[in-house]
């Protein structure tokens, strides 16, 4: 450990200094000029919060329930692709964090670790186990992407997160210029054959994930698809990567469980805006009848607590733990969690907010609108 650690920058900048140049590259960057990296996390900064006072704030309750898991917090973990880059123990360590502190995890297709092996990893003796979700791409293979699912029903999952905004992946400069690819000892491991676990060399001078994709990925997924995967599963299934309130209450036609606001960490289209900027836009559409998530740009506690003030039921991180990850394995996520937790446990009450209940849109206003108040 370099020095202590008291909010998430100084998680990166430690990961960093461990993490070959390659990896860290791909964790951390955004598409084309990066513009839509940079509006996620200043999207937070449009808000403030406005506080209630003299509202006895000596306890305050953080719980949730989300998708009828409950949860000690309203943040879980989003999907990474590829944890073991950053630590042996990848994904089975940030299952252990999550269970450990309480929250949710949603696994990657493109993990290190196996769908199984993740879920083992949070199983006890006494038979209690983590709250893990699925997150889905739909591959040309409809078979493959069915057996993905059926593992996740035998494993225990609750909730299918499909992704539906990676018909072709973003272009991503750092992974053009590295030729990204898995370091040899490692595969996408929920895939038996070398080319699906994007474990093979053919991928010449492109980033070999673009490659991958395009020749994987289906685009030509539509709506029709969703109804498909919703007649496949018992499970919830909730959309990935909707930006705007025309294809949220489309969503609601089409029977999905919730919609994850999201523009996949700023990694697909450059020049979309923050997500929460267009949080409150989905929330309004979809008027109460699904639940609505956020990602991208989460990094203070009182970030979650302006979304979930903007109508979020919860709200995901991802490249934090992925510091938290590669500075000290499961510790650090651990470590990175219940930083964030107390950081929301404080924005909460200094806010006079002594359960999520109480969280309102009251709570916030534009910034731009507080001079004229």
């Amino acid at each position: 450990m370099s020095g202590q650690r008291v909010c998430v920058s100084d998680f990166e900048k430690e990961a960093k200094k461990v993490l070959p140049k390659a990896v860290y590259d791909y964790y951390r960057s955004g598409a084309d000029e990066q513009h839509t990296l940079g509006h996620n996390v200043a999207a937070f900064n449009r808000w403030y919060l406005i506080p209630r006072v003299l509202r006895d704030v000596s306890a305050v309750d953080l719980s949730v329930s989300v998708l009828g898991q409950k949860l000690s917090m309203p943040l879980c973990v989003a999907a990474t692709a590829m944890q073991r880059m950053a630590h042996p123990e990848g994904e089975t360590a940030t299952a252990r964090a999550c269970k450990a502190v309480g929250t949710a995890m949603m696994l990657s297709s493109w993990a290190t670790s196996t769908i199984e092996e993740v879920m083992s990893a949070t199983t006890t003796s006494e038979g209690g186990r983590g709250v893990m979700w699925l997150q889905l791409y739909i591959y040309k293979d409809r078979e493959l992407t069915l057996s993905l699912v059926r593992r996740a029903e035998a494993a225990g999952y609750t909730g299918i997160f499909v992704t539906v905004d990676t018909p072709y992946l973003g272009r991503r400069w750092d992974d053009i210029r590295n030729h990204f690819k898995l370091p040899s000892h490692l595969s996408m491991s929920n895939f038996s054959t070398a080319s699906l676990a994007f474990s093979e060399d053919s991928y010449g001078n492109d980033s070999g994930l673009a490659v991958y994709v395009s020749k994987a990925i289906d685009p030509s997924l539509c709506w029709d698809d969703i109804s498909w995967l919703r007649k496949q599963t018992h499970l919830p299934v909730i959309v990935k990567g909707v930006l705007n309130g025309e294809d949220a209450a489309q969503a609601l036609n089409y029977g999905v469980d919730g919609i994850l606001v999201s523009n996949h960490g700023a990694r697909q289209l450059d020049g979309v805006p923050g997500t929460m900027d267009v949080l409150e836009e989905v929330v309004k559409a979809v008027q109460g009848r699904c639940d609505v998530y956020l990602d991208g740009g989460v990094r203070k506690g009182s970030d979650v607590l302006k979304a979930i003030a903007l109508g979020a039921k919860a709200v995901f991180i991802g490249r934090p733990v992925l510091w938290g990850l590669a500075c000290q394995g499961e510790q650090g996520v651990i470590e990175l969690l219940e930083l964030l937790k107390e950081e929301l446990r404080l924005a909460m009450a200094l806010s006079g907010c002594r359960s999520i209940s109480e969280v309102s849109r009251s709570l916030v206003r534009r910034a731009e609108l507080t001079s004229r108040i």
